[in-house]
């Protein structure tokens, strides 16, 4: 077999370059190609008049100790910056007012964010049969079912608007939250299993999200994709992949685009790291039904808007991570994050960072306004909310497909996927539409890729 390289990696969002790492470190000649001018995908940190801030991701969850061992190995520890302690604080509207989410037993018994009765119907959640096997509810269904509604409004509906700008009655619990349903399923309810299986969480070194720490870097999240960039061999930008191919010798022929000139390379594998879309472009001549399948996952439009402001023109403290909007409350935006609070040195004192979100399967409409449009949503959302005043500048970033939607159907579209996977040895598909949308889960999906794939090429299999 002739080729160029030994893997091309499409794509260089965290999913992209966590694979391509670990296949170089594997020993494999791999090249990078990323069709934007440069590597990190929604991934950017950006400062202005002192302020550090981001344009996508704000942080991820230490739930794998591969993340830590992709920083030990890029030399980026030392770089790690964990939240600070008063980021454990989360706010969810409830009544026109950020409220704190309880963070223990005895704080959930007395806390406003949930009346008397929501919380006398958790009694009956021990009594409540599991979900039959092979029956996809949504996540608002499930916990209809087992909570009752006051938890789905005011917990599961802004916690899925928080994670996938999503609608929790189309999400699937099976696709979006399999822990959460092996629980159920394993020890027939949530109660029983969180104390049941307490003992074999103990034991796995995997961390759950709601136990994890959530950590950023000194300089923002760009220093993660910059810092895997930087340790790449070969890396190519502003190369837009239009075609995958698979050639008589088994090779696989990558075509494309670069400053208005065709290219072609040759590779032993491909892994197809794109968003969904793109993928199924790249993929429909070679793989027609994987193609159909990634072509029908959905995604979420995001308006991010991020405000500086004087501290003393925000009657809010501001302590804590942020506030989620339960879609009951009726407002305008997701939530916003306490950019400033969650980690130190994000800007001088005496200022307060706002991120905060619009848009989603919610509303979709507000991300599709003009800049000042979308400004003014979130300026007079956080003026009713926190008491914010007016802010020294703002900026809006777009992301008109911004998370990929784990709707009822899901895995029956991501089975189609991994079915092109096995037809096509080689061909493998790494995406934050498969295996969680989280900085965390694409790391972790781009070192099984690598792990997966390695060994195969190694031993010269096909």
């Amino acid at each position: 077999m002739n080729s160029d390289v030994d893997v091309i990696v499409i794509g260089g969002g965290i999913s992209g370059l966590a694979a391509a790492f670990g296949l170089q470190k594997a020993g494999l000649r791999v090249e990078l190609l990323e069709a934007a001018p440069r590597v990190g995908g929604a991934i950017g940190s950006k400062r202005r008049e002192g302020l550090l801030y981001e344009m996508g991701p704000n942080s991820t969850l230490d739930t794998t100790p591969l993340v830590n061992e992709l920083l030990g190995d890029i030399g980026l520890a030392g770089e790690r910056m964990d939240a600070n302690a008063a980021a454990s604080i989360r706010y969810v509207v409830r009544g026109g007012a950020p409220i704190p989410l309880p963070t223990s037993a005895g704080a959930f018994l007395t806390t406003p964010a949930f009346t008397l009765g929501a919380k006398l119907r958790l009694l009956r959640e021990w009594f409540i049969a599991p979900t039959p096997p092979g029956v996809e509810e949504s996540i608002a269904a499930f916990v209809r079912r087992r909570l009752g509604n006051e938890f789905l409004d005011y917990a599961i509906d802004p916690f899925v608007a928080g994670i996938y700008a999503g609608d929790p009655e189309q999400i699937s619990v099976a696709a979006a939250f399999p822990r959460l349903l092996a629980l159920e399923q394993k020890y027939g309810g949530l109660i029983r299993g969180q104390i049941l299986g307490a003992r074999e969480r103990r034991k796995n070194k995997e961390v759950a999200k709601n136990a994890a720490k959530t950590f950023s870097f000194r300089n923002g999240m760009q220093t993660l994709t910059d810092g895997v960039a930087s340790k790449l061999a070969r890396i190519e930008c502003g190369a837009r992949v239009q075609r995958v191919a698979r050639e008589d010798d088994g090779a696989f022929r990558v075509e494309g685009e670069k400053d208005g000139a065709p290219f072609v390379r040759r590779a032993r594998a491909v892994v197809v790291a794109t968003p969904a879309h793109a993928a199924a472009d790249i993929v429909r001549g070679l793989a027609p039904d994987a193609a159909e399948a990634l072509a029908a996952i959905e995604y979420a439009p995001v308006a991010v808007v991020v405000a500086a402001f004087r501290r003393a023109d925000v009657a809010h403290s501001c302590e804590g991570f942020g506030f989620l909007v339960p879609r009951k409350e009726q407002r305008r935006i997701l939530g916003s994050l306490f950019s400033t609070s969650m980690f130190e040195n994000r800007g001088p004192a005496g200022t307060v960072l706002l991120t905060t979100f619009a848009g989603g399967r919610r509303n979709p409409e507000i991300a599709a306004l003009s800049d000042d449009a979308v400004a003014q949503v979130a300026l007079a959302e956080l003026a009713a909310l926190v008491g914010a005043g007016t802010p020294m500048w703002t900026e809006v970033v777009r992301w008109p497909q911004a998370i990929p939607q784990y709707n009822l159907g899901h895995l029956e579209r991501v089975a189609r996927v991994v079915g092109a996977e096995e037809r096509f040895p080689g061909l493998l598909f790494c995406a934050n539409y498969k295996g969680g949308v989280s900085v965390s889960d694409c790391i972790k999906n781009g070192h099984l890729v690598a792990e997966a794939l390695a060994p195969r090429l190694a031993s010269g299999a096909h």
